[in-house]
């Protein structure tokens, strides 16, 4: 059987779990077996534990995204349980999730710590699923080292029917495999070429002695074989989108592509024709390959003679997201591309375009693939800090899982950091609202109604290329 938590970094299991003897199924959609659920819950906690009287059923039972899992043995018995359910009212909304009435029935025959191990990892991996940020149970107290063994930590204590219980925290490590995968290993590998001047980390950076400002973007590979049409856009999208986080004026851009044959290559060049017109950037010139592997990157050039760094944010500052929350997810991205800018008329994109060179924050960043989190790490790592975010403050679409939009490509997005209590950046259609801080602590972290503040990233030096320069 697959072990889930040591695929989310845990420990290994230390049970040899034989998956031809049991499964784990959900059954929430299957009466009979939930209610032999419910019969060993009451067995165990309201019977044999007195831990509640009469029954132990509560509102979690009676909501609908409630995800309930169960043990099934090979003939069909019901060995045990648990279940998945947002924290509270309203919880589900921003990611906090729990996972609680953990039960193994006595005929697991000498197997419970097995079977209820597998039911925590099964339980994770479904939170994970469920777009968890925190995941949580309330454990009773000499079930603490169990949980640890699992992989958990505990987060404090709180009374359960009258009872203390441990509060036992879970990291789904979301936010880790990320950003490991997309900006780790750029300190080790361009730490050394690279100036250490105001705009290391930065996206573009000006042209010494001019003031033009360039950057160039890549578009995955794959993305420019399977979808053409959309790796053009995309090309031209990012390229608007870091001359843009700079405050720099779009003057054009120049184009390195490569494609099998003409027909696939002017797939390519239609998106990015209707790039160049929706975001004001037109193509200069460039170069065309044919008869090779697909591929594409651009260059663009902007003119700013104060351009704004990423690097520029100081402890105390406050952080505001700007993005434009219309749209959808991109049909085959799903989760990992929110399309808010494929549709929108050139008025439209302006002035999210103009926003940071109007309103000139102190630091400023797009939102690239790292997502937001990851985006939010190399700002702060850039103006060396650490950031707090105020989850139900975070702007996102209502469509999308708040953990979906946190690790998404999303369109467009700008981080900017400022003095508190500043004006909103002037952005047009999107929304942009103040979320959070940069602090002196390294890493960033979420706030939770409850008061609670978690760690979602560790060091804030993510991407190993470390604070800028100050101007």
């Amino acid at each position: 059987m697959l072990d889930i938590v040591q695929r989310l970094g845990g420990p290994a299991a230390r049970h040899n779990i034989t998956a031809a003897s049991w499964l784990i199924v959900e059954i929430g959609d299957d009466p009979p077996r939930l209610a032999g659920y419910h019969a060993l819950r009451r067995r165990e906690f309201v019977e044999l534990q007195g831990l509640f009287h009469g029954d132990d059923r509560d509102a979690a039972d009676l909501d609908p995204r409630t995800c309930t899992l169960a043990a099934m043995a090979s003939d069909g018995r019901l060995l045990g349980g648990v279940r998945v359910h947002p924290a509270g009212p309203g919880a589900a909304e921003i990611g906090w999730w729990r996972g609680s009435r953990l039960v193994v029935g006595a005929e697991a025959n000498g197997r419970r710590g097995e079977i209820g191990a597998a039911l925590v990892r099964a339980a994770c991996a479904r939170a994970l699923d469920l777009g968890a940020l925190r995941f949580e149970a309330h454990v009773q107290l000499r079930q603490t080292r169990y949980f640890e063994r699992l992989g958990w930590s505990p987060a404090g204590e709180v009374a359960v029917a009258g009872q203390t219980h441990r509060r036992m925290r879970f990291d789904l490590g979301r936010f880790d495999a990320l950003v490991g995968a997309t900006k780790e290993p750029l300190g080790e590998l361009l730490g050394q070429l690279l100036p250490h001047d105001r705009w290391r980390g930065d996206d573009a950076v000006p042209v010494p002695g001019s003031d033009v400002v360039s950057c160039v973007d890549a578009i995955t590979p794959s993305m420019v074989e399977r979808d053409p049409e959309w790796a053009g856009w995309c090309g031209m999208l990012v390229t608007a989108h870091d001359l843009a986080a700079m405050g720099a004026r779009p003057i054009g851009a120049l184009d390195a592509l490569a494609a099998a044959d003409a027909a696939h290559a002017s797939r390519v060049v239609e998106g990015i024709r209707r790039g160049a017109e929706a975001f004001d950037l037109p193509l200069l010139g460039g170069h065309t390959q044919l008869g090779v592997p697909a591929g594409l990157a651009v260059t663009g050039l902007g003119q700013s003679s104060a351009p704004v760094p990423s690097g520029g944010g100081r402890s105390g500052d406050a952080v505001t997201l700007t993005a434009d929350l219309a749209g959808g997810w991109r049909p085959g991205y799903a989760g990992r591309q929110w399309d808010s800018t494929s549709w929108r008329t050139r008025e439209e994109l302006a002035p999210m375009l103009a926003a940071v060179r109007r309103a000139r924050p102190r630091a400023a960043k797009d939102v690239s693939m790292a997502g937001v989190i990851g985006t939010l790490s190399m700002l702060a790592e850039a103006s060396g800090c650490g950031a707090e975010l105020d989850v139900v403050s975070i702007p996102h679409p209502p469509a999308a899982l708040l953990a979906d939009w946190l690790t998404c490509f999303p369109g467009f997005a700008v981080l900017s950091t400022d003095a508190p209590d500043g004006l909103p950046l002037p952005a047009g259609e999107a929304t942009s609202m103040e979320c959070g801080e940069l602090t002196d602590r390294p890493g960033v972290r979420l706030r939770w109604p409850d008061g609670e503040v978690t760690t979602v990233l560790a060091e804030s030096a993510v991407s190993g290329l470390g604070a800028a320069a100050r101007g």
